[in-house]
């Protein structure tokens, strides 16, 4: 087991509540690969999220698309937990997108097997408390994120939340999520750059 897909997901579990081999070999079971090339899906705006996604390696992003201008409010990487849970939930269809923008390997849990998961695992209410936190409180409050703090605020907020990150995305998919075109994330980081030069030049 140790060396199955699920491995990684199992020792993130592990982090948050005890299992036993029973219930590592259930999650084993019900959490199926799945491979998303650069540029797939996760989930489309106007199709139900099916399913609650645990990245092995790769990158994503949440975005919203807004006359035809894209919108990237939020990443995902390895060892997260990806969803649209407001589409989840409730089985409706979705407002967002996800999208890989690298090569990505995840595991995958449908919305059946997640209840089931649930409800078999002595911890089971414990853990989905901890993944709704980790999906959907981050994702929401990075969206009104997007709407309410200007440019300058949210490349602060892109260098505090991904610092090890920067280096595997593109200057689009940056300045998507900062609210700018790409020429004008070129100045917010020279002015950053500038910024943080004169502050560990001077003297404490």
């Amino acid at each position: 087991m140790l060396n199955s897909p699920q491995s990684a997901l199992i020792e993130t579990i592990q982090q948050i509540i005890p299992l036993n081999e029973k219930e590592a070999a259930l999650i084993q079971t019900l959490f199926q690969p799945w491979l998303l090339a650069k540029g797939d899906y996760f989930v489309q705006p106007g199709l139900v999220c099916q399913h609650v996604g645990f990245i092995q390696t790769g990158l994503l992003r949440y975005f919203v698309n807004q006359d035809g201008d894209e919108k990237t409010y939020s990443f995902g990487a390895e060892n997260e937990f990806v969803c649209d849970y407001e589409s989840f939930l409730p089985q409706r269809p979705c407002r967002r997108a996800i999208q890989a923008i690298e090569d990505s390997a995840l595991v995958f849990i449908s919305f059946a097997n997640l209840q089931r998961l649930f409800a078999e695992l002595m911890y089971g209410e414990r853990f989905g408390r901890v993944v709704i936190e980790q999906i959907f409180v981050k994702t929401m409050g990075q969206l009104i994120s997007l709407y309410t703090d200007p440019p300058q605020v949210r490349y602060q907020t892109f260098l505090n939340e991904y610092p090890s990150l920067s280096a595997r995305m593109t200057q689009y998919h940056i300045a998507s999520y900062v609210g700018v075109k790409p020429q004008s994330l070129s100045r917010i980081r020279a002015r950053w750059a500038g910024k943080e030069y004169t502050r560990l030049s001077s003297p404490e």
